[in-house]
């Protein structure tokens, strides 16, 4: 024992990894729906790293801090600009009366109890499941005309009163907007059948009667039939055929042609199709079978099914934001091109319905014959080539600007206001994030680097926190007291009921909407999986995103206004 203490001390990395991979271990871990989660996890594991006195670099967990804000910044780039430039405003307005619903109610708990600054941040960050408000304290706490040792002390006590009330914060709102939350808007079963309304009126096509938008994620079908149907005795053209499904409100194409010598070709419009002739279909698989009986019977060809069909991410640019999924269907340049789903802040999947109003950033994945994608992708926006490279040049120099301009300090009396070089490396990533959309071709950071970023980012940064915490942590539980928690509890649950009661008397949300833009203002992705869970549907997501987007930016801020608040 004596020589791996000696060892850990003397390369305190061995410790910071073991803390991450037990962490990541121990938040997989599930008793039914209850976990951890990863970020407590990496933490309570590293305060108990943390009691073998290891000395740590302060140096290093802000290294990585700042590569989680940028990271984060740079995902919610996109959608916090188009919101801001009107596409969803209330939502925005309502993001920002929660999240000053959130600090307002954290700052009256903390005042009420009579809690210091680092309390107060501890509080607001578990309870708010703000897990960033962490750094963002305890650096705004290092700019502050206090002593080394107050500083050390109040450091030390963030991590404490973050773990006490992360627990809850994170369950406690995914069960209020899971479960109480549709019983107060009108009960569950109500709310369900008013989200299955929503849906059916959200896949209305204003210009054809096509569901092929009822779920982004059915699989686009290729199917071979003999051509036998009395129909064909005079011979139909490619348009015709196609004109005939889209009149039975199916978006249905015929991609190839084998005609009663034996040759193959690709269809054109114009393309002539008689009895004997065999001919490929292409789309939604339930629609294709059903029109065996009108053209015939069902053939397995090898040969006339063997043909390249392409499927490439694309990014949604400014000439294709704003469409909906029906209007973009609709142009010629998407004949034969399927958008199988939809994705947003890199990875939020979005229910392809026609009414679904698209968003500059958005990535679509499309699916269709090579000579048709290549048409359709530049028209829609910007082609995603899958890549393994991040443009390191892109993300240092953006997180160095960044920094720079948050270290600068404005004092307002003895008081020092600044955003700090957390803050400004957040500012940094909105900016370079929402420019990607501008200039795609600069700053391309993979969706799996980003992953990585994000997730090792902040919990290295964690992991540090909890290890240079451990000696004191337990003197810090007993310093904050069982009252803390049941702060935690209301911080976390009044800013929530209240939101839910706005959401629906005043900026008159949908029940599905207001759950999800509850859950997006206040980041709490579990608490978006409950809902989309007890409503059976994935339309909340539509008002997760752009609250997502300005509550994981503002909340981030306001930790450092809640230290400047009890200085």
């Amino acid at each position: 024992m004596s020589w791996i203490l000696d060892t850990f001390r003397t390369y305190p990395s061995i410790p910071i990894f073991l803390t991450i991979g037990l962490g990541f271990l121990i938040g997989k871990l599930k008793y039914k729906t209850f976990s951890l989660g990863t970020v407590t996890s990496v933490l309570l594991v590293g305060v108990l790293v943390g009691q073998m006195d290891i000395p740590i670099g302060a140096p290093l967990k802000s290294l990585f801090f700042l590569i989680f804000l940028f990271a984060i910044g740079y995902k919610c780039g996109p959608q916090f600009a188009s919101a801001l430039k009107g596409q969803g405003i209330k939502q925005v307005i309502f993001a920002v009366v929660v999240c000053g619903l959130c600090l307002a109610v954290t700052w009256g708990c903390a005042k009420i109890m009579n809690y210091n600054a680092a309390i107060a941040t501890g509080l607001f960050s578990g309870a708010q499941t703000i897990s960033a408000v962490i750094g963002v304290g305890v650096d705004t706490i290092g700019t502050l005309g206090i002593s080394a040792e107050e500083k050390k002390a109040w450091v030390d006590l963030i991590p404490v009163c973050y773990a006490v009330t992360y627990v809850f914060g994170t369950i406690g709102s995914a069960w209020i907007l899971g479960n109480i939350g549709p019983a107060l808007l009108g009960g569950l079963k109500k709310v369900r059948q008013q989200t299955k309304e929503l849906e059916a009126q959200l896949n209305h096509s204003d210009v054809s009667d096509d569901p092929a938008f009822i779920n982004g994620n059915r699989p686009i079908a290729f199917r071979a039939y003999k051509v036998t149907a009395e129909h064909f005795a005079t011979p139909q053209t490619v348009a015709q055929i196609e004109e005939h499904f889209k009149g039975l409100g199916r978006r249905l194409f015929v991609e190839r042609l084998r005609d009663a010598q034996g040759n193959v070709s690709d269809a054109t419009p114009d393309l002539m199709v008689r009895q004997g002739d065999e001919i490929v279909l292409s789309g939604r698989h339930e629609f294709i079978i059903q029109d065996e009986s009108w053209i015939g019977p069902e053939i397995d060809d090898a040969k006339l099914m063997s043909f390249p069909v392409e499927k490439t991410k694309v990014m949604v640019m400014k000439k294709t934001a704003g469409l909906t999924v029906d209007q973009l269907r609709a142009k010629p340049f998407m004949y034969g091109v399927m958008i199988q789903s939809i994705s947003r802040q890199g990875g939020i999947s979005i229910p392809v319905l026609a009414q679904t109003r698209l968003m500059q950033g958005d990535m679509l994945t499309i699916e269709g014959l090579p000579q048709e994608v290549k048409v359709a992708a530049p028209a829609i926006g910007c082609e995603e080539h899958p890549t393994v490279a991040t443009d390191l040049v892109f993300v240092s120099l953006a997180i160095v600007i960044g920094a720079i301009v948050g270290a600068l300090t404005l004092h307002i009396g003895n008081i020092p206001v600044s955003l700090s070089t957390s803050g400004g490396a957040l500012i940094a990533g909105l900016f370079f994030g929402w420019l990607r959309t501008k200039r795609p071709s600069v700053g391309i950071i993979p969706d799996s680097s980003l992953w990585l970023m994000n997730n090792l980012g902040l919990n290295m940064f964690i992991a540090v926190i909890g290890i240079q915490a451990g000696p004191t942590f337990v003197s810090g539980i007993k310093e904050v007291g069982v009252m803390l928690f049941v702060m935690g509890i209301v911080a976390t649950t009044l800013p929530l009921m209240i939101s839910m009661f706005l959401g629906a008397k005043v900026f008159k949300f949908h029940p599905a909407i207001n759950l999800g833009c509850c859950a997006g203002s206040r980041t709490t992705t579990a608490a978006l999986g409950a809902i989309t869970s007890s409503l059976q549907s994935s339309v909340p997501a539509m008002g997760y995103t752009v609250t997502y987007a300005i509550g994981n930016t503002l909340l981030i801020l306001m930790g450092v206004a809640m230290v400047l608040l009890f200085v």
